[in-house]
């Protein structure tokens, strides 16, 4: 039995493929039969990965030998080329009825979680500029609040805290949307753009889209993709600039 860790070891990637495919198994039954699928799977796994995650040091599971593949798996390089390949099955004739409230919609969504986010913060203790900044920016995506945390010297463990906000988010967004979808008219391209552009995350966007109506995915992970990239600007420059005048 000693070349199975060995076999593992030079095969770490496929591996880590291995691995997310049987959580992703596995979510899914959890979903159907116990959940009776008022959770979608991708929640499922999203729980069962932080859990994970909590057993490993520096980098989660990828810190056991075994599953050290996960590390590249979960890169920022695999990451923004999933985001990327979702809009691939957009089309331009359905973007182009957007229109503007497309566009709209990016600003208030971005707008809202930010200031929202930053006045939690606010009140719960964090005074100084650069923390309910960073913790606003956290309120938009997992991947702002690290960016904006950085460009403004936040310490590190408010960029911490930025990304466990973002990080709740996607859980929450994935949890909610087929649970609200019909309530919202969340039924067609242009309403899934718009709800991208206004929530943002785009790993929850994708992941309660796909529980809601597969089709709908590429429209709303493509605004929120554009989401990430405007509140990345945003939110380090205009934004904190804006939040110095009453912070």
């Amino acid at each position: 039995m000693d070349f199975i860790p060995k076999l593992f070891a030079k095969n770490e990637l496929i591996v880590a493929f291995l691995v997310v495919g049987l959580i992703m198994f596995i979510s899914v039954l959890v979903s159907k039969y116990l959940l009776r699928n008022r959770i979608p799977g991708a929640a499922v796994a999203i729980t069962l990965g932080l859990v994970l995650a909590y057993f490993g040091e520096k980098k989660g599971i990828a810190d056991m030998p075994l599953f050290a593949g996960m590390a590249f798996l979960g890169g920022s390089m695999m990451r923004d080329f999933s985001i990327v390949s979702t809009a691939m099955g957009a089309s331009l004739s359905e973007i182009k009825k957007t229109g503007w409230v497309g566009i709209l919609s990016l600003f208030i969504g971005i707008a809202v979680a930010f200031f929202v986010g930053g006045s939690i913060g606010y009140f719960m203790g964090y005074k100084d500029i650069k923390s309910v900044a960073t913790i606003g920016a956290g309120a938009c995506t997992f991947i702002v609040g690290p960016v904006t945390g950085a460009a403004l010297g936040a310490s590190s463990d408010i960029i911490a805290i930025s990304i466990a906000i973002g990080v709740i988010k996607t859980v929450v967004v994935t949890i909610l949307t087929p649970l609200i979808a019909k309530r919202i008219g969340l039924d067609n391209p242009q309403t899934a753009m718009i709800y991208g552009g206004l929530i943002g995350t785009t790993s929850g966007v994708a992941a309660g889209l796909a529980a809601t109506d597969p089709k709908l995915v590429p429209y709303g992970a493509l605004t929120a993709t554009f989401y990430t990239g405007l509140a990345c600007m945003l939110c380090p420059s205009v934004y904190y600039l804006i939040l110095s005048l009453f912070v």
